[in-house]
């Protein structure tokens, strides 16, 4: 077959409903990585078929490696903070592709434009966020800092007299940017893509696991005496869910006239529940605030969201025009003038689902359930002799690792649970790497999954214990 061909959509949308249902049916049971996984995604490859197979042939042959994928939609992923799909989620993102919208100009989509203005107003009311605020959907959490992060270059280099939007950064001070330890890469690699610079960004820490020291910040303004600064706060550190104190850093950050940015990629979401909500006191206060739609809101990938203070900026840093294009000033939003991308995905389509079919409460009812995994899985560690937790839960994730009674601290204790890391990710039955948490090797399994339950967690511990008595033999 040598061209599409209408005659083919009826089966290509009955075969992959019919295959993505036993899939999904059956994700539960899977292994999360099957072994042989690497060895089946290397048998794709070959020159460029000149003839082709035909769109179901096509999809059957994509399924045939379905193995080589991690099954990271079902219940037992644990690494990445990575969510899965809701029902209503999943079944919007396929009428998303069905519907190929392109939200960029209002004019091309209306539905699609819409939807975005109501998931935007609809998440700042789930978060807690100002209603005057401004957003804009994006990829993901990094593009989302590079957003915000881009309104707060425009913000900083404007109070010095310059638009660094059209003249650019040889025209502007530098802006020096000041976080603790628990500064996210994504924010670093935003600064590098926004032409602020990676190494502008300077991380006081006074632990060394990563607490923000407030009277280095402070010190660091001070010095400053008025010149482009911002500051970042994390709202859930990926290492074990701890959240910068929020309030004291927009405190610090509206005294000495820095823009105030906190990522809170997945820990923005404990503003859903009363048990957490505290941990994001001050948020409101801040200049932008960032979150991840695919981890704890449970939508498909790409998504994520990217909120500012003042909405005027967002058009200031990434409006654009042509005579073919909507006038810049055009009363209905035109996205692709409010985000990096011209061209975009109509990715608000799950996000209104997941919100209209499930409200507040079932998304509240959501991360509570992650919240009780979290607390049961932290009991089992502490219950078990073998395992040690090296830091509170005050959210989602489960900092801690295999140390048999008797052990030590040193290099052969992280050695050994540097392997149990990379034998469970080998292992595929649950999956969850290793990190480092104040210099020591550590497992830290995420919770954000709706569909996860008690057993699963439960296979962690189990997991860890079990490979670890193997391993803990193999080099007495």
């Amino acid at each position: 077959m040598n061209r599409p061909d209408p005659a083919e959509l009826q089966n290509v949308v009955e075969f992959t409903a019919r295959e993505a249902e036993a899939y999904l049916q059956g994700i539960a049971d899977r292994p999360v990585r099957d072994p042989r996984a690497d060895e089946i995604a290397a048998g794709f490859g070959g020159p460029l078929p000149e003839h082709g197979i035909g769109a179901v042939g096509a999809l059957e042959e994509l399924l045939g490696g379905i193995d080589g994928a991690v099954h990271s939609a079902g219940p037992k992923f644990f690494h990445f903070v990575d969510g899965g799909t809701t029902p209503a989620a999943l079944g919007a993102d396929w009428l998303t592709s069905a519907l190929d919208q392109n939200p960029g100009a209002w004019i091309s989509s209306p539905l699609g434009g819409r939807l975005e203005q109501v998931a935007i107003e609809w998440l700042k009311e789930l978060f807690g966020l100002p209603a005057q605020w401004g957003g804009v959907l994006t990829t993901g959490a990094t593009m989302a800092n590079f957003v915000a992060l881009g309104c707060a270059r425009r913000w900083c280099s404007a109070r010095a007299g310059v638009d660094v939007d059209e003249h650019g950064l040889a025209a502007a001070p530098p802006i020096t940017v000041l976080g603790g330890g628990y500064t996210h890469p994504s924010d670093v690699k935003a600064l590098g893509m926004l032409g602020v610079g990676r190494g502008r960004a300077r991380r006081l820490a006074r632990d060394d696991v990563g607490r923000v020291d407030l009277d280095a910040m402070e010190s660091a303004l001070r010095d400053l005496d008025g010149a482009p600064a911002i500051v970042i706060g994390s709202a859930g550190e990926v290492n074990a869910g701890d959240f910068d104190p929020l309030v004291e850093m927009a405190e610090l950050a509206a005294r000495h006239g820095a823009w105030f940015h906190v990522d809170g990629a997945f820990g923005l979401f404990a503003a859903l529940s009363p048990r957490t909500r505290h941990l994001v006191d001050g948020v409101a206060r801040a200049d932008s605030v960032i979150a991840d739609g695919h981890k704890w809101l449970n939508v498909p990938y790409e998504n994520g969201f990217a909120f500012v203070r003042d909405p005027s900026l967002l058009p200031g840093v990434f409006g654009s025009g042509a005579a073919y294009l909507p006038d810049i000033d055009d009363p209905e939003p035109n996205w692709g003038y409010l985000g990096p991308e011209m061209s975009r995905r109509a990715r608000a389509f799950p996000i209104w689902a997941t919100l209209r079919a499930y409200g507040r409460e079932g998304h509240r009812a959501i991360v509570e359930h992650d919240l009780d995994l979290a607390q049961r899985l932290a009991a089992t560690v502490d219950a078990a002799p073998e395992l040690e937790r090296l830091a509170d839960v005050p959210l989602n994730i489960v900092c801690f690792r295999y140390r048999p009674p008797g052990s030590t601290d040193g290099p052969a204790l992280d050695d050994l649970n540097g392997r149990i890391g990379e034998a469970a990710l080998a292992d595929g039955r649950v999956f969850f790497g290793s990190t480092e948490y104040g210099g020591r090797v550590a497992f830290r399994p995420a919770m954000v999954n709706w569909r996860t339950r008690a057993e699963d967690v439960d296979l962690v511990a189990d997991v860890v214990r079990e490979l670890g008595a193997r391993l803990a033999d193999e080099i007495r």
